[in-house]
């Protein structure tokens, strides 16, 4: 068990369901694989599928938006965050635009290799959908020392074809055969095949010189929307025209046993909020939007290649599925990882012991990001020293790994919740929240009639409190839709929570929980209370277990100077005696900053007490 190498394990039923969905060379819709962080979706993907998906006739393109967010990708020898990418500093759309493109690029010049996209399917296909005439006249005119206009009479092919010619003769023939692998196979080819080859590919640059000309006569109209923040789906559409072209194109190009490409696409979620350079391109939602509807469309009308969508943002569950049509206007495959008794037939005793095991399901429960994380702790030098002191337990890896996520985990996402709130106040302050959604209810209707930062503080704080002590104290049980419960996501801590990636809402069953059991405990509501600034409070903090005992603490202030805080543990152990009760003082004492403090610590079987 010791050094023991962490093995990827397969994941059959999974495995199974893409890999009939990838086997088809055109589909009818797009499939979103979603879930919870740290299941292993990215992991099935790359270690699993990918490698097979990239072979024989089938080719897989591969694209992670968040791969230029240095801080937070395995490319950059760092690990994905636990909370949402919106937590992390946003990627350039730039950015997002160029992978995507560049990615599609490459898939269409094996299609050509392969000789299954020629020159005239690609005039066919952009003609299709774009007046040519105009573009084509401009570069004609822009690469020509002749003052001679053209004739209005001249088609769009003719002038396709002449276009053609001139981009040809002013392309590097050597970066071409690069391209097509034709350096060291050209003398295989005959004049005609390699020529046929070559058009096609200049065929593709010269409609990407098309779209891109085009596209430059609507820059106004596109800055513009910026400054308003208005919507247009025309624009937003200009901006995904060679993506979609280039989808298009591979998509007519497949072929069952000879050319079968496919698009992967990690952490959709990314362009939503991806920032904008400058005004050349619509904001990061609307290219988002208008990628995904132009996706569906192709599929519903004339089948477009698998596409795969990767994503742990809950709103990929339902509600995106209603924001783009119907509820089965995806194909929806929801992945939670494994469950307890598969994750302990894998882990016991290769990797823990039964009895550490024990405890990890009891808080930790068996997300696999978890597991991989605590092992690799276990694994530590630091470990080592641990189990070398006899007083020393694997509880207090246990403690380390759970301090880890509070503090590089929680507190930041509570920080940003708690932004999100007060956002919210000074937003329905100001009249921008629609007065009917305000008028009656819940106490979250009725924000502070002032824009004071303090008091918007306080109020973000209190709801944000109340919403996760009523979710903790119904066991995370509400079904959104069996339970009619929709309202929920308009509750701003809701919405919050979700965003920031602590809790996820699921499709199936529909409820609303945290990422993770290791996430549904104390961890979230002590960075909560630890910014508190009020007078007095008493809130319930509760996870499920088989008969939990409670713990109750008391803080008191000896001078009188700070608040007085009751809190109430529901402690996830088989048995909560006066040390668990000290441990968690320690933290309480060490976050709220209270060095004088009196501790009453009691105990009781039933009730709150």
């Amino acid at each position: 068990m010791v050094n023991k190498p962490w093995k990827i394990i397969a994941r059959p039923l999974l495995e199974t369901v893409l890999n009939n969905h990838a086997q088809h060379h055109r589909v009818p819709q797009p499939l979103i694989l979603h879930g919870p962080r740290g299941v292993g979706k990215t992991t099935l993907i790359l270690e699993r599928l990918l490698e097979d998906w990239n072979k024989g006739p089938h080719l897989t393109g591969y694209v992670d938006f968040a791969q230029s967010i240095e801080e937070h990708h395995p490319q950059h020898n760092k690990s994905f965050p636990w909370a949402s990418w919106s937590n992390c500093e946003p990627p350039t759309l730039l950015d997002c635009r160029s992978q995507l493109e560049t990615c599609l690029e490459s898939m269409a010049h094996k299609g050509i290799q392969l000789g299954t996209i020629s020159s005239q399917q690609v005039f066919s296909s952009i003609n299709k959908w774009y007046g040519l005439s105009n573009a084509l006249r401009r570069i004609l005119q822009s690469n020509s020392t002749s003052k001679t206009a053209l004739s209005e009479k001249v088609s769009s092919s003719t002038l396709w074809n002449r276009a053609l010619f001139a981009l040809s003769a002013r392309s590097n023939a050597a970066e071409i055969d690069a391209i097509l692998g034709l350096e060291n196979n050209a003398k295989s080819l005959s004049i005609e095949e390699a020529s046929y080859f070559r058009e096609a590919v200049v065929a593709l640059r010269l409609a990407k010189e098309v779209i891109k000309l085009q596209q430059g006569w609507r820059a106004n109209a596109i800055a513009h929307l910026n400054r308003t923040g208005g919507f247009s789906r025309s624009l937003a559409n200009s901006c995904t025209d060679w993506p979609l072209l280039l989808l298009e194109l591979l998509s007519q190009a497949a072929e069952i046993d000879y050319f079968q490409p496919k698009l992967v696409i990690n952490n959709i979620e990314v362009l939503q909020s991806a920032i904008l350079a400058d005004d050349s391109m619509v904001r990061g939602s609307l290219y988002h939007d208008s990628l995904i509807w132009r996706i569906i469309a192709l599929g519903a009308n004339e089948r477009c290649l698998p596409v795969v969508l990767i994503t742990s943002d809950s709103y990929y569950s339902y509600k995106a599925y209603i924001d783009f049509g119907f509820p089965d206007i995806f194909i929806s495959r929801e992945s939670f990882g494994w469950t307890p008794q598969e994750a302990k037939m894998h882990m016991v005793p290769h990797y823990f012991s039964h009895s550490e095991w024990t405890i990890i399901a009891e808080v930790l429960g068996p997300n696999a990001r978890h597991l991989f994380e605590l092992y690799a702790l276990k694994q530590s030098s630091h470990y080592q020293k641990l189990i070398d002191d006899k007083a020393s337990t694997f509880e207090d890896i246990i403690d380390i790994y759970l301090a880890y996520l509070q503090v590089a985990v929680v507190n930041p996402a509570m920080d940003k919740a708690l932004e999100m709130l007060q956002k919210f106040a000074v937003d329905a302050h100001k009249g921008r929240i629609s007065k009917d959604k305000l008028r009656f209810g819940a106490p979250w209707r009725h924000p502070p009639q002032t824009d004071n930062p303090t008091l918007c503080l306080e109020w973000a704080k209190l709801q944000l409190m109340d919403f996760v002590q009523t979710l903790v104290n119904t066991e995370f049980g509400v079904n959104y839709l069996a339970d009619c419960s929709l309202e929920i996501f308009d509750d701003p801590s809701a919405v919050a929570l979700l965003e920031v990636g602590l809790l996820y809402a699921q499709r199936d069953p529909s409820i609303i929980r945290p990422i993770s059991r290791g996430f549904c405990g104390e961890g979230i509501v002590l960075s909560l209370y630890a910014g508190l600034s009020l007078h007095t409070h008493k809130y319930v903090v509760r996870q499920t277990s088989s008969e939990p005992l409670v713990s109750s603490v008391r803080l008191e202030d000896s001078n009188n100077h700070s608040p007085t805080i009751f809190l109430i543990f529901f402690v996830p152990m088989k048995a909560c005696d006066l040390v668990s009760a000290q441990r968690i003082v320690t933290v309480l004492r060490t976050r709220l900053e209270l060095n004088d403090i009196k501790v009453d610590v009691g105990q009781q079987s039933n009730g709150l007490g």
